[in-house]
């Protein structure tokens, strides 16, 4: 919860997500959990504002930020969701994106670009809806009956908390449409061809609306029922959010948030700019029903905080993620060893499905601190590789990069980031900044109308910087080792092998 006069966070809580992999490359989440997860952090962000004596009838919007991509079908008579979410990184489409590659003439990735800003790939919602429709009967059923609905996460929730199966509004936004591969970014509608090509059923696709509009009120479930009558006015992918709560508002502005993956945005402003460098072209937000839409470039990264996860929960070398700071502060170097974590194989600017994670660079030496400073420096490589494509797409270089999310209290990457880019990085001391920019989509509204999107009546935010320490001669050194690293990573994986030795 957020003052919308000064930006000032006032009450938060939060909750951690379980992930399920039934198989190898899959990832789901339970949509229920999701809800679930929703209602708990509001209730308990009320309490926390009540202790705090601040009357929770003051809470006059709603804004929701969600991970785009992440796929749900739901039955509308039931409510219930008819398979787990497909996460966005989960790889279990690859079939699917071979088989739809060879109607396109010539096998082109990137038929689809100038429409959807898209490659096709394993990311985005198009191919996994495909899945669904193809491998569970109950959603075909359903698609027949005429009982279901396909929703990313924010339609999900938009439509569970306005009612759900009573009434509830079954919408998206534009940030999250342009992520599903079946939008028109120019036209800004569902595409029909697109449609027919993944032939996909129009009618059990959401509304689309601006990122800044009422779109329905909430039906409350607290046990004060306070919220009741809430407008939810803000919707907005969280990669989107968190450009707009970064006040990123100008051309050329950008944004790195570092979460499970990293996702660096620059904004282009009204017009939309196709990359020659493997970036996507994504719509930045549209605030307001009859404001312009304002597009973005996009370098995605799928594994970031992820390879901490997997320092802690696969290989056991910490116990906790913030273990991995000091054991990287302590060796304070990688001593040669590159960590390429294509766990899902590796996303901008490569596209390349084939690559899977390595570490390379090992001697005797190597111990599990340098492994800790490799993984996060892979994280600020991956970055690096990103930045160079947006600089050479906009001709531009960036003077500094504004950054983000969970993984920036980590000191180390901060500084390990600058040097290796070789510019400052600048980081807001409130972190939550994907749920300040939905805050402010949410308070924008026309009919809410309780934040001021004027650049003069922002609010400027306290940062913290780091600058690069090291000469710009050691960074090309190591970042030129790292990139023959990715190259040894590449078509590791075909699809013609059985997986793990058991063919399916």
């Amino acid at each position: 919860v957020f003052n919308a006069k000064t930006a000032e966070l006032l009450s938060h809580h939060q909750v951690e997500i379980q992930q399920k992999f039934p198989k190898e490359g899959w990832v789901e989440q339970d949509p229920k959990e999701i809800l679930k997860s929703v209602h708990e952090c509001v209730e308990r962000t009320c309490e926390k504002l009540q202790q705090l004596n601040i009357d929770i009838t003051n809470i006059k919007a709603i804004g929701v930020s969600n991970q785009r991509e992440t796929t749900v079908v739901w039955d509308k008579t039931t409510g219930e969701p008819l398979y787990n979410a497909i996460v966005w990184l989960d790889l279990r489409t690859q079939s699917t994106v071979e088989r739809l590659l060879k109607r396109i003439p010539g096998k082109n990735k990137a038929f689809f670009k100038f429409r959807t800003g898209l490659p096709l790939s394993t990311y985005f919602s198009a191919v996994k809806l495909r899945w669904l429709l193809d491998n569970v009967e109950e959603i075909r059923q359903a698609v027949d009956d005429g009982r279901a609905m396909f929703g990313t996460i924010d339609s999900w929730l938009i439509w569970s908390l306005t009612g759900g199966k009573n009434g509830g509004v079954h919408c998206t936004d534009v940030t999250n449409a342009s992520r599903t591969m079946l939008f028109n970014i120019h036209s800004l509608e569902w595409d029909p061809e697109l449609c027919q090509f993944f032939d996909i059923p129009m009618e059990i696709l959401p509304k689309v609306r601006s990122s800044s509009e009422i779109y329905g009120l909430m039906v409350c479930f607290l046990k004060s029922g306070a919220l009741t009558g809430v407008p939810i006015s803000g919707c907005l992918g969280d990669q989107s959010a968190a450009l707009v709560g970064q006040m990123c508002f100008q051309d050329g502005q950008a944004k790195n948030t570092y979460g499970t993956g990293c996702f660096l945005l620059c904004n282009t402003g009204q017009k939309s700019v196709f990359s020659e460098h493997g970036l996507l072209t994504t719509i930045a937000y549209k605030l307001g029903r009859d404001k312009p839409v304002c597009y973005a470039l996009e370098g995605s990264v799928a594994i970031a905080g992820a390879v901490v996860r997997w320092l802690r929960d696969n290989l056991g070398i910490v116990k906790t993620s913030q273990e991995v700071e000091k054991l990287a502060a302590e060796a304070g170097t990688s001593y040669g060893c590159y960590f390429v974590p294509a766990f899902s194989g590796l996303y901008a600017p490569y596209w390349e499905p084939s690559a899977r994670g390595i570490i390379c660079g090992l001697t005797q030496f190597t111990n599990k601190n340098h492994i800790a400073f490799a993984a996060l420096e892979a994280v600020c490589f991956q970055t690096r590789e990103i930045l160079d494509a947006i600089n050479k797409d906009c001709g531009i270089p960036l003077n500094q990069l504004q950054v983000d999310g969970g993984m920036t209290n980590n000191k180390v990457l901060m500084q390990l980031q600058s040097d290796i880019l070789c510019i400052p990085v600048v980081k807001p001391s409130m972190p939550e900044t994907t749920a300040l920019g939905a805050a402010m989509a949410a308070g924008a509204a026309e009919g809410v109308g309780i934040w001021s999107l004027n650049p003069g009546d922002l609010t400027a935010v306290t940062c913290e910087r780091f600058e690069p320490q090291i000469n710009p001669e050691e960074s090309e050194f190591r970042y030129a080792r790292w990139k023959k690293a990715v190259m040894k990573s590449m078509g590791w994986e075909t699809s013609e092998a059985p997986s793990n030795g058991k063919s399916e």
